[in-house]
């Protein structure tokens, strides 16, 4: 997109993005805080709840995370410490390990995620959308 077309509006609207993005991270951030978690485990008590079927490998979980895979061993090793995660071998294959919320991390993460849905509407009300950008979206392709 050529920067010539750009108009005062849409870097309004982009920075109000920003911004209500930024301040729902940091609600987020303290959400998890009060909740007596670090800001790194919300993310991961969400993905493994969030994953599907079959429970998220810490492989699965790293990707989703978008951390290195040692970071994310050390993520599920807190909360399996603090007895919110629990891993599991996997039936299929014994090689892997599968990591599943225990009942504690399942109320604790009910109780962040409310707390969350009611975050979210300063962030809905602010995201742009693509054509005040003068920007058509193409439909995805399926790969």
């Amino acid at each position: 997109m050529p920067t010539a077309t750009l108009k005062e509006a849409d870097y309004l609207r982009l920075a109000r993005f920003r911004r209500a993005l930024r301040r729902f991270l940091r609600f987020s951030e303290e959400a998890a805080r009060r909740a007596g978690i670090t800001p790194g485990q919300y993310p991961l008590l969400l993905f493994v709840r969030g994953f599907g079927k079959r429970p998220p490998t810490v492989a699965d979980l790293a990707d989703r995370l978008q951390v290195a895979h040692q970071s994310a061993v050390g993520l599920v090793d807190r909360c399996a410490s603090a007895g919110l995660v629990r891993r599991r071998r996997d039936p299929a294959d014994r090689r892997r390990v599968r990591v599943e919320l225990t009942a504690a991390g399942r109320r604790l993460l009910a109780r962040l995620v409310r707390e969350h849905y009611r975050g979210l509407a300063e962030l809905r009300a602010a995201v742009p959308r693509p054509v005040a950008f003068g920007i058509r979206l193409a439909p995805r392709r399926s790969r």
